[in-house]
C-alpha cells in the first residue's frame, strides 16, 4: 500500500513526533508498503494517512477526509492533544469525528475519550532499541533529565529538588536537552551558577544522550502533561528506575502500581523519593524490578506488529465499507 505519515513541524530538534513517524515508517517499508513521511499532506495518490499530533495536523486530516473519504485515516494523541487540546480546541475534537482509527501511546489515554471515539482507539507503546548496559557511578548518585526545555515539561522541577538536599553532596543532575526559549535558556544557566550540582548540557545527539541516562541511577519525568514519554522506554529498555509526575500519561507507561510517583510540581516530595533512591537499597531494587517488568512492552517487536496490525485492520475496514457501499 501507498501510506503517507504527516509529523508536523516541530520548534525543536529531534522531536519524539519525528521519532515516532520515522521508527513507523520503517516498519512499514520492511513489510513492503511504500511510505513517505513530510509536515503536511496537500495531496497524492495514498492509500493511507496516518498524523500525529490531532490539533497540528489538522489542515492534513480535513484535506485528506475531503479529497478520499472513507479511506483509512488514521490519528495518533499526543500528550497535549489528549489532555488539553480534545478539550478546548474545535480542529482537534473534530479531527476526532473525522479519523477512521485513533491511537494513544499508552493506557491510560483511552480513559480521555468520549466513549464513541473510543471503540475506534487502539494502544500502541512507543519502542526503543537501545543497547547500553545500566552502569551509574559508585561514588556519586546521578539524575538524569532528559527533554527539552518547555512549559509542558516542568524542566526545574529536578533542581529545585536537589536544592532540598543541601547535605546530599554526593547527588548530581545532568539535564538533557534544549532550550525552546531565550527564558529557559537564561533559567538552565541561572541554575548552573546557583547550583554547582546541576548540570545543563542542551542539546545532544540521541547517542550520546543515551550514554548518559545509562550512566545514571535514576531518569526524572516531571512532566504536566505527557501523551507516552519515549524516555521512559527508553530508561525500561536500558534498566534505570524511573521517578515521575503522578500524570495520567506517566501511569499509563509505568503501571498504577508503581512506586515512584509524586505529586505534580511537588518538589518536596520528589526530594523525598531522590533521597529514599539514594540510601535505600531495597527501594531502588523495587523500582528497577519495576521498570524492568515494563521493558516487552517498549519492544521494537512489540510496536511494530502493532502497527503494521493497525494498518492491515484499517484496509481491510475500507474493503468491507466499499463492499457495502
Amino acid at each position: 500500500m501507498r501510506i503517507a505519515i504527516v509529523s508536523p513541524a516541530s520548534s525543536g530538534p529531534r522531536s519524539g513526533n519525528r521519532h515516532t513517524a520515522a521508527r513507523w515508517a520503517k516498519f512499514l517499508r520492511d513489510s513492503g508498503h511504500k511510505v513517505a513521511v513530510a509536515t503536511g499532506w496537500d495531496s497524492g495518490d495514498e492509500d493511507v494517512l496516518i498524523v500525529l499530533h490531532a490539533r497540528k495536523s489538522y489542515e492534513s486530516i480535513e484535506r485528506f477526509h475531503a479529497a478520499r473519504p472513507g479511506a483509512p485515516l488514521i490519528v495518533v494523541l499526543t500528550g497535549t492533544d489528549l489532555y488539553r487540546d480534545i478539550r478546548t480546541d474545535p480542529d482537534a475534537r473534530r479531527a476526532l469525528d473525522l479519523a477512521s482509527h485513533l491511537v494513544v501511546l499508552q493506557e491510560r489515554g483511552l480513559r480521555e475519550l468520549a466513549r464513541r471515539h473510543r471503540a475506534k482507539a487502539r494502544v500502541i507503546y512507543q519502542s526503543a532499541d537501545v543497547r547500553f548496559r545500566h552502569a551509574p557511578p559508585a561514588r556519586r548518585f546521578r539524575v538524569a533529565v532528559i527533554g527539552h526545555l518547555r512549559m509542558e515539561k516542568d524542566p526545574f522541577r529536578t533542581a529545585l529538588a536537589l536544592a532540598r538536599l543541601p547535605e546530599r553532596r554526593d547527588v548530581e543532575v545532568v539535564h538533557l536537552g534544549a532550550a525552546l526559549s531565550p527564558d529557559m535558556r537564561k533559567s538552565a544557566e541561572r541554575w548552573m551558577k546557583r547550583e554547582p550540582r546541576y548540570r545543563w548540557l542542551g542539546s545532544t545527539p540521541h547517542g550520546e544522550t543515551m550514554h548518559w541516562l545509562a550512566c545514571s541511577h535514576v531518569l526524572v519525568v516531571s512532566s504536566v502533561m505527557e501523551g507516552g514519554a519515549n524516555v521512559i522506554c527508553e530508561a525500561a529498555r536500558i534498566g534505570v528506575p524511573v521517578l515521575a509526575s503522578q500524570v495520567s500519561g506517566n501511569i499509563g507507561m509505568l503501571g498504577s502500581d508503581y512506586a515512584g510517583y509524586f505529586a505534580l510540581s511537588d518538589d518536596k516530595a520528589l526530594a523525598r523519593l531522590l533521597e529514599r533512591a539514594a540510601r535505600d537499597p531495597k527501594y531502588y531494587r523495587r523500582l528497577k524490578d519495576a521498570v524492568v517488568t515494563r521493558r516487552p512492552f517498549f519492544a521494537p517487536s512489540a510496536e511494530g506488529s502493532a502497527v503494521r496490525r493497525l494498518v492491515r485492520e484499517s484496509n481491510v475496514a475500507e474493503r468491507t465499507r466499499k463492499r457495502t457501499d
